[in-house]
């Protein structure tokens, strides 16, 4: 079966076509600058046929139109109509405390991913977009919401009530939800296939690390805390964001510069983390540049990042009262031996230990422990688009 797999942000729209039952990618590609001038559809094919070219794409509609029109094209295709297409799965960033589970979309279920929309103001309204797209230009295809926030719907209240008058939460629903929910639930998965163990019955830290960063500790199958909240911005310091930092912070910021909200969210979103600290990038390669030519607030930035995610490695232990394995995924974790070594390092209390030589690698699943660590460090590439497919498959089913 034939999944086409859509991720649409505001100005985006990530795609590939998933043969679900060969576990083949047949194509990826993006449409990048909806309704901007100079949009592109970048396209490649699972045997290397390729496209890159300007089009007109003032809208998620004519983004969906164009990559229908590639994948069926006589050069760069691999379907020859659209009815190859068994069914579309939607990455949809926020399902609130609606969705505890990827659901089928129909009218009701797009009436209440709308409703979420003031939750993530950025992301859900592009989701509804690209899905309202797919119904114009699909008819009759079966579409699947499969929600970032899902997975940490098992979290405890007393993990997601924030300390504010109760009042807000029940009016407003002012809690944490967590987000990289689908990345979570697929790599501690699969880390229980690696490590032939049930996944129910294995405490496990996810560690999500990309230029947005979350870890969530997962107690025998189940998300029972992580480290986003309300918003992606808390949490671990991020290429961006500054993750958590005292509250009061914020409004001392506001008050000494002058700042409205909006002009705050935007320092705390996009002029902060490893970005804000070292001044230099917030793409950790940078950063390993400067730190070889000696920039000392780069070497800061991923003290800060590292210090930080081992701080919750050993919270998330306690919380759980035990671990088993820690995992890490995303672009810096599958490909960063220097920040998981600086993460792993001086934590054999805990069980974990790192052979040196097994973390120079990039990209693979691998066990890195040395041979008698207690607790089990793997790699495991992440793939989301993979996990969309298959929970598509299963409702469709």
């Amino acid at each position: 079966m034939n999944i086409l797999v859509i991720n649409a942000g505001s100005s985006s729209l990530k795609y590939q076509l998933i043969d679900v039952d060969g576990k083949n990618v047949l194509a990826k590609g993006v449409c990048d600058r909806i309704g901007i001038a100079g949009s592109v559809i970048k396209h490649k094919t699972y045997d290397d046929r390729s496209i890159n070219k300007e089009v007109v794409m003032e809208n998620h509609q004519e983004a969906i139109k164009q990559l229908i029109d590639v994948l069926t094209d006589q050069q760069v295709g691999v379907i020859k109509s659209l009815d190859e297409i068994n069914a579309v799965g939607h990455r949809v960033v926020h399902g609130g405390e609606k969705f505890f589970s990827s659901v089928i979309i129909d009218d009701e279920v797009l009436k209440t991913i709308e409703e979420c929309e003031e939750l993530a103001p950025l992301h859900n309204p592009p989701n509804v977009i690209g899905i309202k797209a797919c119904n114009e230009i699909l008819h009759g295809v079966p579409q699947v919401a499969v929600f970032d926030t899902a997975f940490h719907q098992t979290m405890p209240k007393k993990a997601y009530i924030y300390a504010l008058p109760y009042e807000y939460y029940e009016k407003y629903k002012l809690r944490k939800y967590g987000f990289h929910g689908t990345s979570h639930k697929y790599v501690s998965e699969r880390a229980a296939v690696l490590l032939n163990k049930p996944y129910d019955q294995l405490k496990i830290v996810t560690c999500h690390l990309g230029n947005g960063s979350s870890i969530t500790a997962v107690d025998c199958g189940k998300s029972v805390e992580t480290s986003m909240g309300f918003t992606p911005l808390d949490g671990l310091a991020m290429g961006t964001r500054c993750g958590t930092i005292d509250p009061a912070a914020v409004t001392f910021l506001m008050n000494k510069e002058n700042l409205s909200t909006d002009e705050m969210d935007c320092i705390m979103n996009k002029k902060s983390g490893v970005f804000g600290v070292s001044g230099v990038s917030s793409d950790f390669r940078d950063l390993d540049k400067a730190v070889a030519e000696g920039n000392e607030r780069a070497e800061l930035a991923l003290q800060i990042f590292s210090y930080q995610v081992k701080k919750f490695i050993g919270a998330y232990a306690c919380a759980m009262g035990g671990l088993d394995a820690v995992v890490f995924t995303a672009g810096i974790g599958e490909n960063n031996p220097d920040i998981r070594q600086r993460v792993c390092t001086n934590m054999e209390f805990l069980g974990i230990s790192i052979d040196p030589e097994k973390n120079n690698t990039r990209g693979i699943e691998i066990d890195i422990s040395t041979d008698d660590a207690k607790v089990r460090t793997l790699i495991i590439p992440t793939n989301e688009e993979l996990a969309i497919a298959r929970e598509t498959i299963r409702l469709i089913s």
